[in-house]
């Protein structure tokens, strides 16, 4: 009798999964559509004839927009994986699912409608919050796939066992190799900013007047592969720890 039991609270979990995942998916996917439309509209204001760095010098009323813009994406991002998650590993696993799809999506829209990027090398302005984040287009892609791989493990693992939570030794590794991301993201402008104006202000660097100017004169020089692929290393790493431990438990329970 329990076995039947179990085997009926399985097939609803697998349900409920497959029917969260066609439609995060096809969410993430329409907000990527929506993210590269409006990077569309300001690169036809401010770029007509092709977006390359510096960028274009804006009022603070867009570059604050642009900021605020992007906050709202994170927080539709993250009500995506409370609403889809029961647990807070699986919220936090359809949170980066669908940051991801989201991210590569918009690149795709991108490429398919304008053209662009011509190369996974392009250079590309990839966040703004905190201060500015650039790299070649090859980067966030990369780490897009390290965030579906991650989540599709978590969602796996916790429709067997409704223990498959990650351990701290697991978030150590994952945070600690984001926080080594995305200072190899920020590295070249703050190096930038700091040897060109060497009485800059940390609250000078974020939100301001003078920020905006700063950026308006940036034109990257180098990336560093090396500390960025350290960092996906160590989210790798936190990945592999965790579905090794996780395929040991079933196992044991087989």
């Amino acid at each position: 009798m329990n076995s039947i039991q179990d085997n009926r609270v399985q097939k609803k979990v697998n349900l409920l999964i497959n029917s969260n995942l066609l439609w995060v998916t096809l969410l993430a996917l329409a907000m990527g559509m929506v993210e590269s439309a409006v990077v569309i509209y300001l690169r036809e204001l401010y770029y007509p004839q092709g977006f390359k760095f510096p960028v274009q010098l804006t009022s603070t009323t867009v570059a604050i927009t642009e900021v605020i813009r992007e906050l709202a994406t994170m927080i539709m991002l993250l009500a995506i994986g409370i609403l889809a998650g029961k647990t807070k590993t699986g919220r936090f696993a359809w949170f980066i699912y669908s940051f991801a799809i989201w991210d590569i999506s918009y690149y795709l829209f991108l490429y398919l409608i304008i053209g662009w990027p011509l190369s996974l090398s392009e250079w590309d302005v990839l966040f703004l919050i905190p201060l500015i984040w650039v790299g070649p287009v090859w980067a966030p892609l990369l780490l897009s796939l390290l965030m579906i791989l991650l989540a599709l493990c978590i969602l796996y693992f916790s429709n067997q066992s409704q223990t498959a939570i990650l351990k701290m030794r697991e978030w150590v590794l994952l945070i600690a190799g984001a926080i080594v991301v995305i200072i190899s993201f920020c590295k070249d402008y703050y190096q930038f900013v700091t040897s060109h104006h060497p009485a800059v202000s940390i609250n000078q660097l974020f939100f301001s007047k003078e920020a905006i100017a700063y950026s308006a004169q940036y034109i990257p020089d180098r990336f560093d592969v090396k500390l960025f692929l350290f960092g996906c290393i160590l989210i790798l790493a936190g990945i592999g720890i965790y579905v090794v431990r996780n395929l040991k438990s079933l196992r044991k329970l087989d």
